[in-house]
């Protein structure tokens, strides 16, 4: 009688272990499991996140060794995961670009913008304005910068002001230093009075030709 209530004592003690094994086995594999859910969220929230975010930024970009402009803005954000990647300057920029010399020939300002480093593109948006060293001011809403191809462009509304007359259009097309560019598609041109005794926004209005108009 002895040995058979050993073998049942037994048999008891085996079923509850293994029965704890599976419970402990059950709680180490949805832990696991757990992990690996949070490690694939972890890494998707990285694919959206900048790699960089400085705030209060006033820097010098080179190229090829070459100082090439001067950048001033309140927060710079680097996207590296980005496809493309870039940099975002969505507080507003303020970039002076220098000559051969270091001399600024032209200063941009815009409240948002974008630099795809790989295109070497830059995307201007929402009260872009530009002087050149010639005191000409442009004002419009969304210019591209591609420095590839050295030129600067826009295909939205756009006016510039000279010392003498104010022209309007639509499409825009300039070099590096916005010294020799053209309208495409001209609206109207303004001259200034120069008489003192003229009221402050007396202007003179001309008839535009179809074709574009050059400096």
């Amino acid at each position: 009688m002895l040995p058979q209530r050993s073998n049942v004592l037994f048999c008891r003690s085996l079923s509850i272990t293994i029965a704890f094994g599976a419970v402990v086995m059950l709680l180490l594999f949805s832990a696991c499991s757990g992990r690996h859910k949070d490690m694939g969220a972890a890494i998707t929230e990285r694919d959206s996140l900048p790699v960089m975010d400085t705030k209060g930024v006033m820097t010098l970009i080179s190229d090829s060794g070459v100082t090439r402009y001067r950048i001033n803005t309140e927060e710079w954000l680097v996207f590296d995961r980005k496809t493309p990647p870039y940099w975002a300057f969505e507080k507003g920029v303020y970039l002076e670009k220098f000559d051969s010399v270091f001399n600024v020939d032209a200063s941009i300002k815009s409240d948002t913008a974008y630099y795809y480093e790989k295109q070497k593109l830059w995307k201007l948006m929402s009260n872009v304005h530009i002087q050149n060293l010639k005191g000409e001011k442009f004002d419009t809403d969304l210019l591209y910068w591609d420095q590839n191809k050295h030129t600067i462009y826009s295909d939205r509304f756009i006016r510039i002001e000279q010392p003498d007359r104010i022209i309007t259009g639509r499409g825009f097309d300039s070099n590096e230093q916005m010294t020799v560019y053209t309208i495409r598609k001209p609206e109207g041109i303004f001259y200034v009075d120069d008489d003192a005794t003229a009221p402050a926004d007396s202007v003179q209005t001309d008839s535009m030709p179809k074709d574009s108009i050059k400096p």
